[in-house]
C-alpha cells in the first residue's frame, strides 16, 4: 500500500535552479524534496544536513533555510526507481543532455509505479528552458516504455518556463558552502495548467496557464533574447567589462537592448493576440531590464552570453525570433544586429577560458558569417539569401 497524501517531490537535478528555485518552492509548500543526482558529493550533503541555504540577492540581501530535503544517488537505480513509485510529483532540471540521460530510469520509476493498484497518475513538472518540452519528453519515455503502457493516460508532461535567474557562482563560494546557491528574489513558476492528471498543489509561486506555447515563447523572446542581446552588445561595446550592470549602466546600451526586445515583443503580440497586451510585454520588458541590472547578483556577461553554438541556434532565443518574424512579416532589423554581434563574443570565465564550445564557434566563424548563419542558425542558404547578405554587411560594421 501506498500513501498517496504524502507530499512528496523528486526532483532530478540538484543543480543551482533545481535548489534555488523547484526545490526551495516545494519544500517551503510542504513537501519533502527528494533530489536525484549523480554529483555525490552533493547528495552526501544534502542527507548529511537536510537542509541548504539560498541567499537572496537584491538591494537587502536575505537568507532562506530549505529543509525537509534528502538526496538519492542517481546510480542506485533499485532507489530512485522506487522513489519515482511513490512520490507525489516528479520533476527534471538537469538539461537537455541529462533529461535525455534519466528518461531510462524515468521510464523503469513509471513501470513499477504502474504496478501498484491505488496509485495515481505521475505529474512530471519539465523544469527545462525547452520549446515543444513535452513532446521531447513523450518521445523520449516512449523508447523505455513496454509497448501498451498507457503513457497519455499515466503521465501528465508539465511544460514550464524559467524565468529565474542564477549566476555563476564563484570557486570560493562553492568551496565554502557546497549546497548555498545565490539567486534573484523573482519566485514565480509559469507552468502548463492543461497539463496535469491531478489537482495542482497550491503553493505560492506556481502559476498555471492555459496557453502555455505563449508563456515559452515569452521567455525565449523576451527574456533570453534580451539577456543575450545584453552581452552582446556589452561586450562589443567593452569587452573587460564583467557584470550585466556595468554594460546596462551606458544608457545608449540599454536603449538599443529595450528597443530589440520591444521588437520581439511585436512579434509575439501578432502571433499570439488572445494572450498577451502591447502594455504587458512592454510593462515586462521593463522589470526584466531593471532585473538584469541586479548589482547584488553579480550576473556575468560571460554566463549570460556563453555556448553560442546554442544561443544562436535556429530554434533560440535570436534566430528563433527572426524565423517568427519573416513568417509574420514583421521587422527584424534589431535582432539581426544582436544575433551578429553574437558571432564576436569572446567573454571568458573567472579563470579567463573560454567555454570550450564557445572555441568551436570561433572556427567556424573563421570560416566566413555565410557559414555561422547556415550551419548554426540554420538558415537556408538560397531561400534566407537576402538575409545572409545583410548579415554580412552588419558582420563588416561591427569588426574594428
Amino acid at each position: 500500500m501506498i500513501n498517496n497524501s504524502y507530499d512528496k517531490i523528486v526532483l532530478f537535478g540538484a543543480g543551482k535552479i533545481g535548489r534555488s528555485f523547484i526545490g526551495q518552492l516545494f519544500s517551503r509548500g510542504g513537501f519533502e524534496v527528494v533530489f536525484v543526482d549523480v554529483f555525490k558529493p552533493v547528495i552526501d550533503e544534502l542527507n548529511k544536513r537536510q537542509s541548504y541555504r539560498v541567499v537572496v540577492k537584491d538591494e537587502v540581501e536575505s537568507v532562506i533555510t530549505i529543509n525537509n530535503v534528502r538526496g538519492v544517488f542517481g546510480e542506485d537505480e533499485e532507489l530512485v526507481i522506487r522513489e519515482i513509485a511513490t512520490a507525489r510529483l516528479l520533476a527534471v532540471s538537469v538539461g537537455l543532455h541529462g533529461l535525455k540521460s534519466v528518461m531510462h530510469l524515468i521510464a523503469k520509476g513509471l513501470v513499477e509505479r504502474y504496478k501498484i493498484p491505488e496509485a495515481k497518475p505521475l505529474d512530471i513538472i519539465i523544469a527545462e528552458n525547452l520549446r515543444n518540452a513535452a513532446e521531447f519528453m513523450h518521445a523520449e519515455l516512449q523508447k523505455y516504455l513496454p509497448e501498451g503502457y498507457p503513457l497519455e493516460e499515466r503521465v501528465g508532461l508539465i511544460e514550464t518556463s524559467i524565468g529565474k535567474m542564477v549566476p555563476i557562482m564563484l570557486k570560493k563560494e562553492m568551496e565554502a558552502d557546497i549546497l548555498q546557491v545565490i539567486a534573484e528574489p523573482y519566485n514565480t513558476l509559469i507552468l502548463d495548467k492543461k497539463a496535469f492528471k491531478n489537482p495542482i498543489p497550491a503553493i505560492e509561486g506556481l502559476a498555471p496557464k492555459e496557453n502555455m506555447k505563449a508563456w515559452v515563447d515569452r521567455k525565449l523572446f523576451i527574456h533570453n533574447l534580451g539577456h543575450a542581446t545584453t552581452a552582446y552588445l556589452g561586450y562589443l561595446s567593452n569587452p573587460k567589462a564583467t557584470f550585466l550592470y556595468e554594460v546596462l549602466a551606458d544608457h545608449s546600451i540599454r536603449e538599443k537592448v529595450r528597443q530589440t526586445m520591444l521588437q520581439a515583443a511585436n512579434i509575439l503580440l501578432k502571433k499570439y493576440p488572445d494572450e498577451f497586451t502591447l502594455e504587458a510585454l512592454i510593462e515586462h520588458t521593463d522589470d526584466l531590464i531593471r532585473r538584469f541590472q541586479n548589482k547584488a547578483l553579480g550576473d556575468t556577461v560571460f554566463r549570460v552570453g556563453c555556448d553560442l553554438r546554442r544561443k544562436l541556434s535556429a530554434e533560440d532565443r535570436l534566430a528563433g525570433a527572426i524565423y517568427l518574424a519573416m513568417k509574420l512579416n514583421l521587422p527584424y532589423d534589431l535582432i539581426l544586429y544582436g544575433l551578429v554581434a553574437g558571432f564576436h563574443f569572446r567573454a571568458t570565465d573567472e579563470a579567463g577560458n573560454l567555454l570550450p564550445a564557445d572555441q568551436e564557434f570561433t572556427s567556424i566563424y573563421a570560416r566566413g558569417v555565410p557559414e555561422v548563419m547556415t550551419s548554426v542558425c540554420g538558415f537556408d542558404p538560397i531561400d534566407d539569401q537576402d538575409l545572409i547578405a545583410e548579415s554580412v554587411l552588419i558582420d563588416q560594421s561591427i569588426r574594428p
